[in-house]
């Protein structure tokens, strides 16, 4: 993506978990770690997909360093795809090997974000996740982790008012009983075709530090 771009492995419990490392600028102290998940992998999914890219770089512009990964079966990521439970692993292995301590940020699209959810609803606890985004969750096709209500302001839902693959209608019946708030993006798809920029703009404004009052 970038002249501070790494290829990296990381360990998982199927094995070798490829990743790409995106890094603000070398003289620059990163604010913490994004990881970033790819929609579904038996759908074309990678973490070179365009959104999970957009999602990188709002991370990346906003002084973090995004962590793209491939799940399990992926790449040259190891494995065979395990319907979201290992891919929960994969993400997890990832944030205890490449983001053991520090501001850590999570974020998913599509299938990604719902992975992203249940990882979310495990670490939250932890005190170290700043923001989370969630971009397309996949609440028609998956069973997406309530968010636990302190994580409420600190996660951004964003879904395309025309999303052919995830209807808006099932991501409003998964946030409503939460009273979870959801940004729609008027006449969005599910990959946000001629409006990454405007994605990447929300992502931005969300990932900024809070202002000193």
């Amino acid at each position: 993506m970038n002249a501070q771009t790494e290829r990296l492995q990381f360990s998982g419990a199927a094995g070798a978990i490829e990743a790409l490392r995106d890094s603000p600028a070398p003289d620059a102290t990163p604010r913490g770690t994004a990881v970033i998940a790819h929609p579904h992998p038996l759908f074309g999914g990678t973490m070179d997909n365009k959104v999970v890219q957009t999602l990188a770089r709002a991370c990346v512009a906003c002084g973090f360093t995004a962590l793209r990964f491939n799940f399990r079966g992926v790449g040259a990521s190891a494995g065979v795809h395990d319907e979201g439970r290992g891919e929960l692993d994969d993400l997890l292995a990832l944030v205890e090997q490449a983001a053991p301590e520090g501001p850590l940020v999570l974020a998913g699209f599509s299938f990604g974000a719902f992975v992203t959810s249940h990882a979310l609803a495990r670490l939250w606890d932890g005190g170290r996740i700043e923001r989370a985004i969630l971009v397309g969750t996949a609440a028609s096709r998956f069973e997406v982790a309530p968010l636990p209500p302190e994580a409420h302001l600190a996660t951004l839902v964003v879904h395309g008012e025309h999303d052919e693959t995830v209807p808006l209608a099932s991501v409003m019946d998964w946030a409503r009983p939460q009273q979870l708030p959801v940004t729609v993006v008027p006449g969005g798809g599910h990959f946000f075709h001629g409006q990454l920029p405007l994605l990447k703009n929300l992502a931005m404004r969300h990932l900024q530090p809070p202002a000193l009052s």
